[in-house]
């Protein structure tokens, strides 16, 4: 079995929690008869009725941070635990690069997944970024869960090297001497602080499902630490030689990080063989969902439930559908209109674009270009028809 995480994480945790069944109409309440029994009664019926007839609440999450910028203002955030709220008073520096590795994060998901049906769609104005989909403990939640820790680790680290933030700098612990295959160097320049960005990340972002503590908490900081820990796997040694025209006869050496495409390309790959887990009776550990499925190790994205297809648009499901998203004529891929449209064809328009050709460097100091006119199809997924719509709203 999985061990998720350390003493804190293996504590005992309940069984997930189930919404009460809605009732098909609502229940008779009894005819008052004037007594404050009977008007109490009927009070508490009418409040138990209206609690079953809500719709069931998204959580709010950090992620906003994203959409505020420069303002971040801890009190106004929505969605923040009582211990975040008070690292967020504590290091508003660092809440700043917070905001900046969520855009960056952001960003990066929708690179991963712009030609496939869920395409990291963010909603406007929305304080949970992504809406109802992240109900669902998908793989997509599992993605979701481990880029945005992977991007905070990222902006912290890289903020801390480049002297943004008052409480860190560089790595304290490369220093002295070391070896590689290629020899003994020294370290020095300004190593990325993974440490402190590691640490951050951990306090932050996991403080909320470890208030929780339920089934969804549990995967939740599972793919939380597999973000963190694919930011540190790419970490690389950078070295500058010294010696009579460069011959490398002395080395000084640093800890750098690696773009962050390479840690959305990792985590896209863990995504394709996220591993379908359920909890343990005890809700500490994890078990493979099906006798025969191998069992997750600590690098795995892990999930409890099947994903919609995303097809249609599914307001329960938080899915978009893909009417209007633009497919490939002749891909065979996920971004192919047989595919990304579910079949029911696409629309072909004709569109003239214009872009910059021909460009030539003047002395000096100018670049000068043509304009150059397209003209394209471009192809567009169909609605589903009225009827099918309606079945999924």
């Amino acid at each position: 079995m999985l061990k998720p995480g350390g003493a804190e994480d293996a504590a005992q945790l309940p069984p997930r929690r189930t919404r009460a069944p809605v009732p098909a109409s609502a229940p008779r309440l009894a005819v008052p008869d004037g007594s404050p029994a009977s008007a109490r009664l009927s009070l508490a019926c009418l409040l138990l009725l209206l609690l079953l007839t809500l719709p069931a609440r998204v959580d709010t999450s950090w992620w906003y941070i994203g959409a505020l910028g420069a303002r971040v203002i801890c009190d106004n955030i929505p969605g923040l635990v009582s211990r975040q709220r008070q690292l967020c008073q504590r290091y508003p520096d660092i809440m700043r690069s917070v905001g900046e590795g969520a855009r960056e994060w952001i960003r990066e998901c929708q690179h991963q997944f712009r030609h496939h049906r869920w395409n990291c769609t963010t909603l406007d104005r929305d304080h949970t970024v992504f809406g109802r989909v992240m109900l669902r403990s998908s793989r997509e939640a599992a993605f979701v869960y481990a880029i945005s820790s992977a991007g905070v680790v990222h902006a912290i680290t890289r903020a801390c090297s480049q002297g943004e933030l008052s409480v860190c700098s560089c790595d304290p612990y490369t220093r002295g001497r070391h070896h590689d295959q290629r020899g003994d160097f020294d370290w020095g320049g300004c190593s990325d602080n993974i440490h402190y960005g590691v640490r951050f990340a951990k306090a932050f972002v996991d403080a909320k499902e470890k208030r929780l503590k339920d089934a969804r908490a549990l995967m939740n900081l599972h793919n939380n630490r597999c973000g963190r820990t694919a930011v540190r796997r790419f970490l690389k040694l950078e070295c500058k030689c010294h010696g009579v025209s460069g011959s490398c006869t002395l080395r000084t050496c640093w800890r750098a990080l690696s773009d962050f495409r390479r840690t959305g390309d990792y985590l896209r790959r863990r995504y394709d063989g996220a591993v379908q887990v359920t909890a343990t009776q005890d809700g500490a550990n994890f078990t493979a969902a099906r006798q025969g499925y191998r069992r997750a190790t600590r690098t795995d994205l892990v999930y409890f439930d099947n994903s919609p297809d995303y097809c249609v648009l599914d307001k329960a499901a938080g899915s978009l559908g893909t009417a209007g998203r633009v497919c490939s004529k002749t891909s065979k891929g996920t971004d192919g209109c047989e595919i990304m449209c579910c079949g029911r064809g696409y629309d072909t328009t004709r569109v003239t674009r214009v872009t910059q050709c021909e460009c030539k460097f003047h002395w000096c100091c100018a670049v000068r270009c043509k304009e150059c006119r397209n003209t394209v199809d471009v192809h567009t997924c169909k609605a589903p028809k009225k009827a099918e719509w309606l079945d999924q709203t």
